[in-house]
C-alpha cells in the first residue's frame, strides 16, 4: 500500500471513466430512448473535496451523455471528454493543456477500453467488478463498487497521501 500512497503523493489531475466507476455501469433507458443514470452524492462530494485541495479533476467516457455533462458541470469539472473511442488521445491531450507529466496524472476505469490510459499514468484504479485483466493493471481496486462510493474512497486516498484530507474535513468536525 505504501507504493500507491507514493504514486498518489504526486498526483495532479485524476481522471474518472463514468459507467462502471461514476455509475454502477448500468445503462438504464426509457421508452422514448432517453437515458437514465444515478451517481452516488458521497462519490461527488469526495470529487468537489478532492478538487478543493488542489487536484484537477477529468472525465474521459466513450459515451454521450446530456446527463454526464450536467454532473460534471455540477461538479465543477471543466476537462470533459465525452464519445471518446481513443482514451489514450484525450489522456494526452489533458497532460499538454496542464502542462503535466503522466506519473502526474491518476485514472479510474473498469474496462479494457481504459487499459490504454491505466498502463500510462502514474496511478492507477479500478472497481471490484471489472475484468481480470483491468485489475492486473491496476495499482490499487477499490473495496467499494462503482457508482456505490469507489470514487469518494479514491478521492480520500489521494487526499490522505496528500496531506489535505484533514484540512478537506476541517469544517465538518469544527
Amino acid at each position: 500500500m505504501q507504493a500507491v500512497y507514493d504514486r498518489a503523493s504526486a498526483v495532479r489531475l485524476m481522471i474518472f471513466d463514468v459507467d462502471g466507476v461514476l455509475t454502477d455501469g448500468k445503462l438504464y433507458l426509457s421508452d422514448s430512448g432517453e437515458e437514465i443514470k444515478a451517481f452516488n452524492t458521497l462519490d461527488g462530494h469526495g470529487m468537489k473535496m478532492l478538487r478543493q485541495s488542489g487536484v484537477e479533476l477529468a472525465i474521459i467516457t466513450g459515451r454521450t451523455s446530456k446527463l454526464v455533462a450536467l454532473r460534471a458541470r455540477n461538479l465543477g469539472i471543466t476537462h470533459l471528454y465525452q464519445g471518446v473511442e481513443n482514451k489514450l488521445d484525450a489522456f494526452q491531450d489533458l497532460l499538454a493543456q496542464l502542462n503535466l507529466r503522466a506519473e502526474q496524472a491518476a485514472y479510474m476505469g473498469d474496462d479494457v477500453i481504459d487499459l490504454p490510459v491505466m498502463r500510462r499514468c502514474g496511478l492507477a484504479f479500478t472497481v471490484p467488478a471489472a475484468p481480470a485483466v483491468v485489475k492486473r493493471h491496476a495499482h490499487y481496486v477499490s473495496e467499494l463498487a462503482g457508482g456505490s462510493g469507489a470514487v469518494r474512497e479514491v478521492c480520500e486516498l489521494l487526499m490522505q497521501a496528500q496531506g489535505t484530507l484533514d484540512t478537506q474535513l476541517a469544517p465538518y468536525l469544527a
